[in-house]
């Protein structure tokens, strides 16, 4: 019985191959992934040998956004039963013994690891794969009304919740969404269930403007700039990770307004409209992964308060996962492409 894997090589050689089974800690189980959800970090991989300052050394297992059912549970004791369906938490945080970080926020810890990061040597494997060992810590065990399939968009939606909860409350606020990729539906998934009176996004391509109203936002064509100009929104969400989309962010934001930096931008020095903000008394925030909202967000998800609708649009089995990561590159043609791992996918 294989266990397939997805595996990052070098940029643009990206293989399915089997990794063997794999060898549990006392404090791993064994968990058999049924779903994985391609984020962008991965796509970066397979394209550029790279997502930012990441970069492959060595062969990378991909995949931080899954999950699956415990297989085998820990030797220990520690965590889920066997048998039980869950999500995964994909961060370890972690210090360097220099550098200081708040002790509430374990996503900004300075040597931190993620499933499927090639930011240490060696790599922190991921959880693309039919069998994983993983610490019994990251397996959060789904609540009622909440199955894999529908669970796979957690990971996502948590970073969603951590960047609009990065601005404070947005009640009764203008919301606008930089950028309506997976990430940037979340976003709008989210404003709306935190209770924002409005929430407009912008996106260049049809499929995602299309997708955003149809959960309940009102879309532009993000090359319209003087309609961004004119939004005057309370907040922004920058979700497209790119410097246009940044200074589309601080021309939508409102007098006084503040402004989320979401997607993550490439390394170095980049250009940005910053007299705009400083003149608008604009507050700028960063916002990297997520911690304590794992949680919430799959209660959030098995009560169906959260309109995910629409947002997977492919799932393909593990064995085409070339096909589905051009899938996911094409950002006119898909938002979030899923793999399924079963053995007769």
């Amino acid at each position: 019985m294989s266990n397939l894997a997805v595996v990052a090589h070098a940029a643009n050689d990206l293989r399915v191959e089997d990794i063997g089974e794999p060898q549990p800690a006392a404090d791993e189980a064994v968990v058999e992934v049924a779903y994985g959800g391609v984020c962008g970090s991965d796509l970066h991989y397979w394209r550029h040998g790279a997502a930012g300052a990441s970069i492959l050394r060595e062969p990378l297992v991909l995949g931080h956004e899954f999950t699956g059912v415990v297989a085998r549970a820990a030797a220990d004791g520690s965590g889920p039963a066997e048998g039980t369906p869950v999500a995964v938490h994909p961060l370890t945080p972690c210090g360097d013994g220099a550098t200081p970080w708040p002790a509430d926020r374990p996503n900004l810890s300075p040597a931190s690891t993620y499933l499927g990061s090639a930011m240490h040597l060696p790599h922190t494997q991921g959880g693309f794969a039919r069998r994983v060992a993983l610490p019994s810590r990251m397996l959060y065990a789904l609540p009622a009304g909440l199955d894999v399939r529908s669970a796979i968009l957690a990971e996502p939606t948590a970073v969603a919740w951590h960047g609009v909860e990065r601005a404070g409350s947005v009640a009764g606020r203008r919301v606008a969404v930089i950028g309506a990729g997976p990430i940037g539906q979340l976003v709008i998934a989210v404003a709306l269930h935190h209770g924002a009176s409005e929430v407009i996004a912008t996106d260049l391509h049809d499929l995602p403007r299309n997708l955003a109203e149809a959960r309940g936002a009102r879309a532009l064509d993000a090359r319209d700039s003087e309609a961004i100009a004119a939004l005057h929104a309370d907040v922004v969400i920058e979700s497209s990770g790119t410097v246009p989309g940044l200074a589309s962010a601080i021309s939508a934001a409102g007098r006084g307004g503040t402004v989320v930096m979401l997607g993550l931008q490439a390394a170095g020095d980049i250009a940005a409209p910053l007299a705009t903000a400083i003149t608008r008394e604009l507050t700028l925030t960063g916002s990297f992964r997520f911690g304590a909202e794992f949680g919430p967000v799959l209660e959030a998800l098995a009560e169906g308060s959260l309109n995910v609708d629409g947002i997977v649009t492919h799932t393909l089995p593990v064995a085409q996962s070339l096909d589905a990561f051009a899938t996911a590159l094409d950002a006119s043609a898909s938002s979030k492409v899923v793999l399924a791992f079963g053995e007769d996918a």
